[in-house]
């Protein structure tokens, strides 16, 4: 799990008016929460912070104002819908060794069963429980050689070390369908033969 360490300034000032002078000093403003303490809000750096949620679930390191040093994991994130740069950015306080809860990324590997069989991601992302500091990047689930029909639940996927389920166990992350175009194709197939035979 990587680190990433980024300064942040307290702000006082709120609203749209107050967003967009942040903004366009390429700074996005920012909530802080958690462990029952107050909301503090602060303005980020535009472009690190941008680099920093590459990493899903990265754990930043918060340096505020220079005088206190936070650890927080991305909430939520606002961009702007045609643009995409950031609006806005809740991160919730976390502790080393405290758990928390946060939905990884699935990637599946391998090749499914001849027959032009389609891979289904019912879940993008499996909800787990980690330590704040080893929350893992992605999960990787091998699907080589799942025929139509097939499913991964929940409990089939290998999580590392200190890393919990926070999902039911059966729910099925991935699953195999049957190509339809095929079957569509084989059902004209059936009727010009049955014409010919006619």
């Amino acid at each position: 799990m990587s680190e990433v360490k980024l300064s942040a300034e307290t702000r006082t000032e709120f609203g749209k008016g107050a967003a967009r002078r942040i903004r366009r000093d390429d700074k996005v403003p920012g909530v802080l929460y958690g462990h029952g303490s107050d909301p503090l809000h602060l303005t980020l750096p535009g472009h690190d912070l941008l680099l920093a949620l590459r990493t899903p679930n990265v754990l930043i390191s918060l340096d505020i104002d220079g005088k206190t040093n936070e650890l927080a994991i991305p909430k939520a994130v606002q961009r702007d819908p045609l643009k995409g740069f950031l609006e806005h950015v809740d991160l919730l306080l976390v502790k080393r060794g405290e758990k928390v809860t946060v939905e990884v990324p699935v990637h599946a590997e391998g090749e499914l069963a001849p027959g032009g069989n389609l891979l289904e991601h019912v879940l993008n992302a499996l909800p787990v429980e980690a330590e704040a500091t080893h929350i893992p990047e992605s999960l990787t689930v091998s699907v080589e050689g799942l025929e139509a029909g097939a499913s991964v639940l929940a409990k089939d996927i290998t999580l590392p070390k200190g890393t919990t389920l926070a999902v039911e166990e059966d729910a099925v992350v991935l699953q195999v369908l049957a190509a339809q175009a095929e079957e569509v194709v084989e059902g004209e197939e059936t009727e010009g033969e049955e014409v010919a035979e006619a």
